[in-house]
């Protein structure tokens, strides 16, 4: 292995990563180019069959591509630049990436109400990194959701609010609501006058108070910023409000999740000053030339939300609703509060009866079923998650639709009884019940192959 190992790395990643590198690469990295590139392309085909052909993804953090963006992204515009303002490049050859941007723009202004759209943003975190550059200073304090109700690693010390130099601190939680008790964060806010209050995470079961926290933003001169990374689906299909007309200052958002774009960002304001900050940071700040391939590939996505978006997001929102209640049914308990177990496209099982969400989302994927660990306000589980994140926007894109969710439930509570057996080898009962489930999945997998809610 030609780098270095990573000591700050947990053991098991060194390892996996020196497994991987010698593996593919050989000892010393004697493996001729041209059987490299073989692999690359080998491994990414597997990749592909996986999540299209053999598993349901149930992770609300990725989604299909409509096929006509995927083409987009595996054309040749990828590697070409688009340095400047549409109408002022400074290289030439541009007039036609240029009318990409300014459309795709227009289309992200019309879908989410707002005055500005900056669309050049290379992911969510990004969008969150620029909108804290636009109203913070460093050393500043900022208020955000804290990781019990999915607060996302971006808004705290080890992401980009804290590598920017502020100082985040967990918003109060109203659990009974899973969302901010607004009156605790009135009295935190006086306390340290935040220049910024973030809202949204990672796990969204129920609208948030977004007026309500712009009032308090607003007694102590804060900022108010919607992090829309999961939400945006349920947004731009108008089953949950818009924060930008409830008052937040700035929306930020990853593309790729509940509104199944590229692997992209998007920051979106109705404020005029803070317009032009994040468009000094984009450029000639810190993006300056972007992918235009997925700013194309963007411009699609939008248009799909624009022509049948409202038919998407209540579908995500119906099976969401659905398969709770289907799994609850089935012995797999929803976290519930006292608001039910979810009005979004997302929800969580509680995680401690199958030895934490990350255990129990490894074994749900020897069934074909993929998920991922999320933490809840309920008792932590010792060194893993202790809630397993779930959300439609995938399924139903692929056809999946409310009388589907018993029998999907079915699989997800049979391969997390497994998890309640200790393991015991290959050929174990449980490893024989995974191996049998993963099978019926992949066959039931056959029947939703397309891509639905396009333009």
């Amino acid at each position: 292995m030609h780098q270095s190992p990573r000591t700050w790395a947990p053991a098991e990643s060194q390892t996996r990563i020196e497994d991987i590198a010698d593996d593919r690469l050989g000892e010393g990295g004697t493996t001729p180019m041209a059987a490299v590139v073989d692999t690359i392309e080998d491994l990414m085909s597997a990749s592909e069959r996986l999540h299209d052909e053999e598993a349901f993804n149930l992770n609300p953090a990725s989604n299909v591509l409509n096929p006509r963006a995927a083409a987009l992204l595996a054309g040749g515009s990828a590697s070409r630049t688009s340095l400047g303002y549409a109408g002022a490049k400074y290289e030439m050859g541009l007039e036609h990436i240029e009318q990409v941007e300014v459309i795709t723009a227009e289309l992200a202004a019309r879908l989410f109400h707002a005055d500005f759209a900056e669309v050049r943003v290379p992911s969510g975190a990004m969008a969150n990194l620029y909108a804290f550059m636009a109203t913070s200073s460093p050393g500043d304090t900022i208020i955000a959701s804290p990781p019990t109700i999915g607060g996302h690693v971006t808004h705290h010390a080890a992401g980009a609010a804290g590598l920017y130099g502020l100082r985040t601190v967990g918003a109060p939680v109203d659990v009974a609501h899973y969302t901010y008790d607004v009156d605790a964060l009135a009295t935190l806010a006086r306390e340290v006058r935040p220049s910024l209050i973030t809202i949204g995470g990672s796990l969204n079961l129920f609208e948030h108070p977004v007026a309500q926290v712009r009032e308090i933003a607003d007694e102590v001169g804060a900022r108010v910023l919607f992090d829309a990374a999961h939400l945006c689906g349920m947004i731009a299909g108008g089953q949950w409000a818009n924060p930008l007309d409830e008052g937040a200052h700035l929306m930020s958002m990853s593309t790729y999740k509940s509104l199944g774009g590229p692997t992209h960002g998007l920051l979106l304001s109705n404020d005029a000053e803070l317009s032009e900050r994040i468009d000094q940071i984009a450029f000639p700040g810190m993006t300056a030339n972007f992918d235009a391939a997925a700013v194309a590939a963007l411009g699609v996505t939008l248009a799909d939300w624009i022509e049948a978006g409202a038919d998407y997001a209540s579908q995500m929102r119906t099976c969401a609703a659905a398969l709770a209640e289907s799994l609850a049914d089935a012995g797999a308990v929803p976290f519930q509060c006292e608001r039910g177990f979810t009005d979004s496209h997302q929800f969580a099982l509680l995680a401690a009866p199958f030895g934490g969400g990350t255990r129990a989302a490894r074994v749900l994927e020897q069934a074909g079923i993929l998920t991922s660990g999320i933490g809840l306000p309920v008792p932590e589980v010792p060194d893993d998650q202790n809630g397993i994140r779930i959300g439609t926007p995938e399924i139903v894109r692929r056809g999946m639709t409310e009388p589907d969710m018993p029998r999907l439930a079915g699989y997800i509570a049979r391969a997390l009884d497994t998890a309640r057996i200790p393991a015991a080898g290959s050929d174990s009962p449980a490893e024989v019940v995974l191996r049998e489930i993963a099978d019926d999945v992949a066959a039931w997998r056959k029947d939703f192959t397309g891509v639905r809610f396009t333009a």
